[in-house]
Formats: structure tokens, sequence, C-alpha cells
């Protein structure tokens, strides 16, 4: 009871909202707490939040084998793009969710630089623009949300350059509506100056 008190104190009050978000969670929080994932996809596209990636972080996908219809079910409510071992699969329609498991940003940052120099780009000529062309997710967001307190991974380490961290001090597998609506706020109060 308490807790919808303050949801509806803290709804009333946001005004500003980042229009990307990105959640940082471990393949141990995913594997505890599976439901929350499509629990949270539904409070942003509640919310109309432009998008939403989740990164899983792990050493072995397929030790999360058994969560993928947990994950699938999110393109009952949203456009969700799966990023799994090699593969990518798309579906649903509405909000974009992107689903990240085992990915990293040196990585990605690595196969940039191999496929610039597969297609013979003369080195003179990378920049910033070049270098994001090759980047596999097209994805910056103002609000990336670390739960439990845990550092955070490598993932997007080049596109969350600019962007708002907020680490939650509750696991994933607590995670509560108010909890999620508490980084909103602080995401708001917050003067984001791009690096300046």
């Amino acid at each position: 009871m308490i807790y919808r008190f303050y949801e509806k104190i803290l709804l009333r009050d946001l005004r500003t909202l980042p229009e990307q978000i990105c959640f940082m969670i471990t393949g141990q929080d995913m594997l505890d707490a599976p439901d929350n994932l499509y629990v949270a996809a539904g409070w942003c596209r509640d919310l109309g939040i432009r998008s939403v990636m989740f990164h899983i972080s792990t050493d072995d996908p397929a030790s999360l084998e058994r969560c993928l219809p947990r994950i699938r079910a999110v393109s009952s409510i949203a456009r969700l793009t799966l990023h799994y071992r090699d593969e990518r699969e798309v579906s649903g329609e509405g909000m974009d969710v992107a689903v990240a498991i085992g990915k990293s940003g040196r990585e990605e940052i690595a196969g940039c630089v191999r496929r610039m120099a597969e297609d013979g780009i003369d080195p003179g000529s990378v920049d910033e623009d070049l270098l994001e062309s090759y980047l596999t997710f097209k994805y910056e967001p103002d609000l990336v949300i670390k739960t439990g307190g845990d550092h955070l991974t490598d993932f997007l380490i080049w596109q969350s350059v600019y962007s708002e961290l907020f680490f939650l001090d509750v696991n994933w597998a607590l995670l509560r509506k108010v909890d999620f609506l508490r980084a909103l706020r602080d995401y708001q109060s917050r003067a984001r100056r791009f690096g300046r």
C-alpha cells in the first residue's frame, strides 16, 4: 500500500524522461528473476520511453538458455531484438527493446577495427563517425541502470560515454517499480553536460 502511494508521488513529479535506457544485469540476476526483464520493459513502455536495452553479463551464454522463452515473451508488448551468441533475432512491434546476452564492448570495438581493416579503410580517414558506422549496437543510452550496486561491465563502452549512471541499491530479483522511478527521478535532477 505504501509503495503504491510512493509510486504515485514519484510519477506525479516526473517531467523529464530519458529516451533510451540500458539496464545492466548479471547472468545470475537473470536466472534469479527471469520475469523481471518483461516487467521492466512494460514499465518503460507504459511511461513512453523510446527504447530500452538489457545487457546480461555472462561468460557462459548457454547457461541462460532456459531464460530465452521469458525474454522472447517481451515481443508480445514491444519490438524485441535479441542478440544471443552470434545470432540476432527480431520479433514483435512497438517500443524497441534490445537484449544482449554475454556481449562485450571491447569485443565490439575490436570487431569494428577488424571490419574496417577488411574493408581497406585508410587509417588516416578513421574518425568518430566512421567508427560509429561500424558498431553493432547503434544505441546511446541517456541512462544506464545497474542493479545490486555491482561494478559496470564494458558493454556499450563507446556508446555510453555520456550516459548518466545510476546504481540501484537493490538486487535485480528485488527490483520494484518504485526503485525504477527513483532512478528516473534522479536522472531528471541531473544537469547533463555531454562531456563539456
